[in-house]
């Protein structure tokens, strides 16, 4: 499966949290954007210094998340991406919600391959529904 990885699936999967994403396991190839490492990094470092992590499951969890870094397909955050997030969809979604779906998007039309979108979101998941992603990872059908 060629997928676009949104954050919530890749902390689930790190951190090893209920309802993780099953068919994370086969993923031949993962693509997101680079707005998934500062959310990644951001979320563990929060969670450290909340101590709802011990240093050494931070420390863990950071090593794991740089060796998962180096398996992901990376498509930068251009002017290109930011300009089209920035305009209308058809349906309610958050600005960095947009970067993603638009990410997604912009790998798609410039590669024949057929990309699944996985998210745990309900929002991002009916966004990228509706703009015609096959999409994986929420707990109910949208």
């Amino acid at each position: 499966m060629i997928a676009y990885l949104d954050t919530s699936v890749l902390l689930r999967v790190l951190l090893n949290q209920k309802n993780k994403l099953a068919a994370f396991t086969e993923i031949d190839r993962a693509i997101s954007s680079k707005l998934l490492k500062i959310e990644c990094l951001r979320t563990i470092d929060r969670l450290r210094l909340t101590e709802e992590l011990s240093e050494s499951e931070y420390l863990s969890s950071i090593e794991q998340l740089y060796s998962s870094f180096d398996t992901i397909e990376f498509i930068d955050v251009s002017d290109f991406i930011l300009n089209r997030a920035g305009m209308s969809f058809p349906v309610s979604i958050g600005t960095l919600d947009a970067i993603h779906l638009i990410s997604a998007q912009y790998w798609k039309e410039r590669n024949d391959f057929d990309l699944y979108f996985l998210t745990h979101d309900q929002l991002l998941g009916k966004a990228a529904k509706v703009l015609g992603f096959k999409v994986q990872g929420l707990e109910s059908g949208i």
